[in-house]
């Protein structure tokens, strides 16, 4: 049984002060909630502030993005050791908005997937299409190629400690929704590309989350899809008592 995980990227958004203020209020709404795994990304400069708020709780705390070097010269990146000493647990790689604006390639989610999970870091995995491509039908041909380029290339030890996260472009921040039954056809996708690259163990075990304009309106009918292991949340995931409610679907 794959538990799930609910995971809320807060993209650039709230200072330290309202941070604190966040898990004062949200940490009380989810105190009880053991049948998922929950896990928040706040910006580099909230951090510190997030992990000091969830101490002793089972929330975890993730950054939004890696460099693939463990130093050196790359002003304004961030190194895996970096953020293993913030108390971080989790990284978000190649989400849409850093393919989008920030020139991210299949190649180097590879490269910063690979730094993360051996420094010891859970990577979530962001992979999916536009709509330009899904109304041309080349759906399963970006993923495909976005999983063999960005994904294939670890070691089965490797996989083993990611999760992937389908986020099709075209919902993000827009107000559309993939159907339940639209992005439950994707994870299974994603899952026999498991198969094949890793094997049926594999292919059985890891957690696929969907990511695309999730609301507490939406929630029930996304969870109910036996392929969904959880859900990335954006805007919905900044209100505490919204991804409270998120959480306790």
């Amino acid at each position: 049984m794959r538990k799930p995980v609910m995971a809320g990227n807060w993209k650039m958004f709230k200072t330290p002060a309202e941070t604190s203020s966040f898990f004062q209020k949200f940490l009380p709404l989810v105190a009880h909630s053991e049948h998922c795994e929950i896990v928040i990304f706040p910006s580099y400069t909230c951090l510190e502030t997030a992990v000091a708020a969830v101490k002793g709780t089972r929330v975890c705390i993730g950054a939004q993005n890696i460099h693939w070097a463990r130093e050196g010269a790359f002003t304004g990146e961030v190194s895996a050791a970096m953020l293993l000493a913030t108390g971080c647990t989790h990284v978000l790689i190649g989400h849409s908005e850093r393919r989008q604006y920030f020139c991210e390639t299949d190649e180097t989610v590879l490269k910063r997937t690979l730094a993360a999970v051996d420094a010891g870091l859970t990577a979530v995995v962001c992979v999916g299409e536009r709509l330009e491509e899904r109304e041309s039908g080349k759906t399963e041909v970006v993923l495909r190629a976005q999983f063999r380029m960005g994904i294939a290339g670890l070691k089965p030890e490797q996989f083993g400690k990611i999760l992937i996260a389908y986020e099709p472009v075209w919902a993000i921040g827009t107000g559309r929704t993939a159907t339940p039954e639209m992005a439950a056809d994707v994870h299974r996708l994603i899952r026999a590309e498991t198969a094949h690259g890793f094997g049926q163990d594999h292919a059985v075990a890891v957690r696929i989350l969907y990511g695309g304009s999730v609301k507490p309106d939406n929630i029930r009918g996304l969870m109910a899809q036996p392929e969904m292991d959880g859900v990335l949340v954006g805007g919905a995931s900044l209100e505490p008592a919204s991804f409270a409610t998120i959480v306790n679907f």
